[in-house]
């Protein structure tokens, strides 16, 4: 029999029909009579789809444009590197043992181009300059081109850096009167005697005597190899008497960069 109806239930119990116990559990979990509202599409229910391969169009500009970026990279470092050694430092290879020990071959040198613009030469300075109507005579000048190519010939140590390009040490500035050598063998410079410690062992001052004097503008130079170097001295009787324009002078070398068991500064000695 049915119990009298609850006074908390709406409806009886004969009005329910009977229920299985599959169905029981079912209506259980039904999402609507858990207060649930499920939007369930088509698109929730398939499997996520890849992005398409790249078509070849596409590829082919990705790649152009990568090209495109490498290369003014590449113009960049160029362009920069030029100025550079245009404006401001630049790399030398040393082609001969005219400056042992202080400097031996292949050794690659840094070149301040600003030094000179801020300051003034001095005796003792290692000096890099264009041979050109001084050393060298009768030949033309080359271009920026080529020699911002040598420049870079000269870095990789593939190439010196010009056939008119030297590197000497500064032992006489406009003014100066410089005699070799006075009664103990030594060079003097306005009447003084100089004090040379870069002189390569077993080296006099000069095996050549010699009185000059320098005019204004001008330098008088010598490698620190005295015996195996071609300077002022062995230009005595061209003309302009090896004496170098000061406006010739490219820079001051600075430093050794290469090889690695060489690097490090260049002390500028009081010529």
């Amino acid at each position: 029999m049915c119990a009298a109806p609850s006074c908390t239930t709406s409806v009886s119990c004969a009005a329910r029909p009977p229920r299985s116990r599959r169905s029981a559990t079912t209506e259980r979990r039904s999402p609507e009579r858990c207060g649930y509202d499920l939007d369930v599409t088509d698109s929730d229910a398939a499997p996520q789809e890849r992005d398409p391969s790249p078509s070849p169009v596409e590829a082919d500009e990705r790649r152009s444009r990568s090209w495109r970026l490498w290369g003014s990279c590449l113009l960049a470092l160029v362009l920069g590197f030029a100025l550079t050694s245009a404006f401001v430092m630049q790399a030398f290879l040393i082609p001969s043992g005219s400056m042992e020990n202080t400097l031996h071959v292949g050794d690659r040198v840094v070149v301040n181009k600003l030094a000179y613009r801020f300051g003034d030469i001095e005796r003792g300075d290692i000096v890099v300059f264009d041979g050109t109507g001084s050393f060298v005579h009768g030949t033309s000048e080359p271009g920026p081109v080529v020699r911002a190519a040598r420049s870079v010939g000269a870095y990789l140590g593939l190439a010196s850096s010009g056939d008119t390009d030297y590197i000497k040490r500064v032992i006489g500035i406009g003014g100066d009167r410089v005699v070799c050598c006075d009664d103990a063998g030594r060079l003097t410079v306005n009447g003084e005697p100089v004090h040379e410690p870069y002189l390569h062992p077993g080296d006099e001052p000069s095996g050549v005597g010699f009185d000059v004097e320098v005019p204004s503008g001008r330098l008088w130079v010598l490698g620190d190899h005295r015996s195996d170097s071609s300077d002022s001295r062995d230009h005595l009787g061209s003309p302009g008497g090896g004496m170098v324009p000061e406006e010739r002078v490219i820079g001051r070398a600075e430093a050794v960069v290469w090889p690695p068991s060489r690097t490090g500064g260049l002390r500028q000695a009081d010529g």
